[in-house]
């Protein structure tokens, strides 16, 4: 046992390593291994300690890369913020005092017209609540009447001191969601954060939320360069209706949502406080009140209304990589929100952040990223790209000008394109949905989302903008499942490719389940014949099997011992018929295939969006034409 004990490793050079990994890459070099992000950012595939770069020797210290305060959560824990759903204010009652028994440690949730319209509402659903919890609410449109609200019921306790947590308001990131800017409402906001400035001491109210950018498809670049320059530009708005700096410091709070890139993530949140600590210093704010505080939400954007429980795993992923970045309030979507979520789902949700603390001791770790070689490259990278890109906004005359001249929602959509084909080409996977799909899994479709338009509160003048859209990356093909599964209703009978399996088992599987996997993410089946050895087998398949399109799959060879010739008579016969060959054969080879008969190669490399979107919709038409035949 104590030779054992110890036995030693030798050690190893990185050129060492390097010769050995290009010795297993059969001669690719060892950089062919580095990828590029959506930031522009190179990830290399090792980080050693030539990549170490100074850091803060503790956390609370420097440019507070490293989290606010010194030891962390051991005496600041996050505090858990889930946002409770409800229909009726006594329900949201209920709820509110169960969830403080179950785990929650704030009052959040969705500002609803029925809780602003009545002083009554509002007072019973937070009865004394307030005096214990911090709130962590983003009011939107409707912060000014909820402070109203609360000021009255507050007032009549005179406990203003002990309302904290905060109840904030975005303006330009709703001018950003619904398409328009109003100097009035702006206006109305800034006034009214001067005067719950007076009453709420404890109480923050500047949100700057980058969630409808997120949800947009912006990068982690373009996150923190928006969050940037939204925070300055309140910073101005709000020194000129008469506050101190300090005072407008204190009263801000950063909203993130967290996408499904765990380190990238976490270097985002640290990017962040690096970026905020430099304009702090910059107008010379004390160190206590420049701290930035955030609250974190997981991403809808990564979420799945397909095989839904999947969202668990991604939900905990993410809620990791908050909680490692430092956060301060943090709220985990419910599995099944895009469906309506229930007791079980939200309750779930909440004991995640419960796991993380009291299973997985992240509230006993001081800044477990840390001194990550990996991490800390990461987030010195992206606050230098994040902060030309502020640069840049800045540069074109602010926030609401890049947003009025569309630069920003161009800007964005460029990244969202990049993140959706390499979704449609299946080289960026969602579990669920374009890998590993469910035929017969029972959907249940995405509910009515209720669009608020907080300007016809009131009659504000606007400026018509474009707005940023509110997507998922699953979003297309979900359409395509929905659609295929109107098809089957419409017709009687799932969307079906037929696969002509030629050779044994062994020669035709891999491309069969390649094959499979590829058809199901758009809700077709892919009916597969037994091994097919003669063209008498094949055209016999084809009669037994009524559909419109038919697939080859074998290996290469079999494709030049039977493949070419089945497929030349198959299309003489029955010349109606599509089809395609699973694989991609050589560039000289190509042409011959094509003038033979096949209408695609389907292969790794090919956008499996599109080729599915063509087959439904021609699958619909002809459809419809022989019913009205």
């Amino acid at each position: 046992m104590e030779k054992i004990k110890n036995q030693a490793f030798p050690s190893g050079t990185t050129l060492e390593w390097k010769a050995k990994a290009e010795q297993s890459l059969k001669g690719k070099t060892v950089e062919s291994l580095q990828t590029t992000t959506y930031e522009n950012i190179i990830l290399k595939p090792l980080y050693t300690e030539q990549d170490e770069s100074p850091v803060p020797d503790y956390p609370g210290g420097s440019d507070f890369r490293r989290g606010i305060y010194p030891l962390g959560y051991l005496t600041n824990n996050w505090v858990v913020a889930q946002q409770l759903s409800y229909e009726t204010v006594e329900e949201l009652q209920q709820k509110l005092n169960q969830s403080f028994d179950k785990g929650q440690t704030a009052i959040s949730f969705n500002v609803s017209n029925n809780l602003v319209i009545s002083e009554t509402n509002l007072a019973k659903v937070l009865a004394e609540s307030y005096r214990k919890y911090p709130f962590s609410i983003n009011a939107k449109g409707r912060q000014i009447s909820f402070l109203a609200e609360l000021e009255r019921i507050v007032e009549q306790k005179g406990a203003f001191d002990k309302v904290s947590g905060y109840i904030g308001a975005d303006p330009v990131a709703i001018f950003a969601e619904e398409g328009c800017i109003s100097e009035e409402f702006m206006n109305d906001w800034v006034r009214n954060i001067v005067r719950s400035n007076e009453k709420f001491p404890n109480l923050r109210t500047i949100l700057i939320d980058t969630a409808p950018y997120h949800r947009g498809g912006a990068s982690a670049v373009q996150e923190l360069g928006i969050a940037m320059a939204e925070g300055l530009f309140y910073l101005g708005n709000h020194q000129d209706a008469g506050l101190e700096l300090d005072e407008i410091f204190g009263k801000m709070i950063f909203q993130f949502s967290i996408g499904g890139n765990f380190f990238m993530e976490i270097a985002k949140l640290r990017a962040a406080r690096i970026l905020w600590n430099r304009i702090s210093n910059v107008y010379g704010v004390a160190d206590d009140k420049s701290k930035m505080h955030i609250a974190a939400e997981t991403s809808s954007f990564t979420k799945t209304i397909n095989d839904p429980h999947v969202n668990l795993l991604r939900a905990g992923n993410e809620a990791f990589a908050a909680v490692v970045g430092g956060i301060q309030y943090l709220h985990v979507s419910p599995f099944d929100e895009l469906t309506g979520s229930t007791s079980v789902s939200e309750r779930i949700a909440r004991n995640i952040q419960l796991l993380l603390k009291e299973e997985t001791h992240l509230k006993k770790v001081i800044d477990p990223a840390g001194g990550s070689w990996y991490v800390e490259e990461l987030t010195n990278n992206l606050a230098e790209k994040a902060w030309g890109f502020f640069q840049t906004i800045e540069a074109k005359g602010g926030i609401l000008e890049v947003l009025k001249s569309s630069w920003l929602q161009q800007e964005i959509t460029k990244v969202y394109q990049k993140k959706n084909h390499d979704v449609q080409t299946r080289k960026k996977s969602i579990v669920g949905t374009n890998v590993y799909a469910n035929l017969d899994e029972i959907v249940t479709y995405q509910k009515t989302q209720v669009k608020n338009s907080y300007f016809t509160q009131k009659e504000y003048s606007f400026v018509k903008v474009e707005a940023i859209p509110d997507l998922r990356l699953s979003g297309p093909f979900e359409e395509l499942r929905s659609k295929a599964s109107y098809l089957e209703g419409k017709f009687g009978s799932k969307p079906t490719v037929g696969m002509i399996c030629l050779g044994g088992l062994r020669q035709h599987k891999v491309r069969l389940d390649f094959m499979k996997g590829f058809l199901t993410a758009g809700g077709l089946k892919a009916a597969d014949s037994q091994p097919i050895l003669s063209l008498d087998n094949a055209r016999q398949f084809v009669l037994e099997h009524p559909t419109k399109y038919y697939c080859f799959c074998g290996t290469d060879d079999q494709y030049e011992i039977s493949g070419f010739e089945i497929l030349t008579a198959l299309k003489t016969e029955f010349p109606e018929l599509t089809f395609y060959l699973a694989g991609f054969p050589e560039k000289e080879k190509q042409e011959q295939w094509i003038k033979a008969g096949i209408k695609e190669f389907i292969h790794i490399k090919s956008n499996c969006y599109e080729t599915l979107t063509a087959i439904l919709n021609e699958l619909e038409v002809s459809k419809v034409e022989e019913t009205n035949a």
